[in-house]
């Protein structure tokens, strides 16, 4: 991959974010929730929003609940206010009608799991950006955690930002779970290799050098201390390849800095 198209302005068409969704007391951080807050108010107002999120994998690619379910309390060892909260959004059974027609092919099945709720990759940045939780919000699973393969299933769901679509992957920039220590506190000074890491993401991601980041565990330093397993980087790839498709890698480091150590970084394209 060694050209990319030239970026275009299109006065209907959604944004691509990438964002690091941090975890339940993300809520208490009132400087991440302020920045979150002022990034959707700078949006256009969606249609509806597509969550990819870290903390669903399966295969094949499945597409949340179109009624009405609980949200998925997908943590463990937290206050009980944590497992309280809500997000009622409207259900989105169009858009996943859509994601279907755009991703089915003959092997390539679309599974539809009514029993899937929002889970908190999802729901905990909604909650930040979208607090009246009136847009309709569908997540789609990740089937692989193979860059290339993410990449080409961001390009065929990119016709969805014409329709109004918000696509959001929603991971963590960095995430090594042994560098949070939540006795000292989310201004711990972060991690050599999560600074490192940090540093070359801006730099590659500025460049628009979609090679590099497709071979990031081969290219970034400290990238297997970073991510020693690449869930939580992978739904990059979706938005990388949806703002590809797009001809849109413009992008912008949106919010920055760390958070018991890891990386909070988040980009919107175009």
């Amino acid at each position: 991959m060694t050209s990319i198209a030239d970026p275009q302005a299109s006065s209907g068409r959604m944004p691509v974010l990438y964002l690091s969704h941090g975890a339940p007391p993300l809520a208490d951080d009132r400087t991440w929730t302020q920045e979150l807050a002022s990034w959707s108010a700078d949006l256009p107002r969606p249609e509806s929003i597509l969550m990819i999120s870290a903390h669903w994998e399966q295969a094949p690619l499945a597409l949340s609940a179109t009624t009405k379910v609980p949200l998925i309390y997908d943590f463990w060892g937290f206050p009980q206010r944590y497992y309280e909260v809500t997000y009622d959004a409207p259900v989105a059974p169009a858009l996943a009608a859509d994601v279907t027609k755009l991703l089915h092919a003959p092997g390539t099945p679309v599974h539809q799991d009514q029993s899937r709720g929002l889970d908190h990759g999802a729901y905990v940045p909604l909650v930040e950006m979208f607090p009246q939780a009136d847009v309709p919000v569908l997540q789609m699973s990740m089937p692989t955690l193979d860059p290339q393969k993410l990449f080409e299933i961001g390009r065929k769901i990119a016709p969805l930002r014409d329709q109004g679509t918000l696509i959001v992957g929603s991971g963590f920039t960095t995430h090594n779970l042994r560098w949070f220590n939540p006795s000292a506190g989310p201004q711990v000074p972060a991690p050599v290799p999560s600074q490192e890491f940090d540093a070359w993401a801006r730099e590659t991601m500025a460049s628009a050098d979609i090679d590099s980041l497709l071979d990031f565990l081969q290219k970034a330093p400290a990238a297997h201390e970073a991510h020693p397993r690449t869930e939580h980087f992978a739904p990059l790839f979706v938005s990388l390849g949806a703002a590809y498709e797009s001809g849109e890698l413009a992008n912008r480091s949106v919010i920055e800095g760390f958070w018991y150590g890891l990386s909070k970084r988040s980009w919107q394209f175009s």
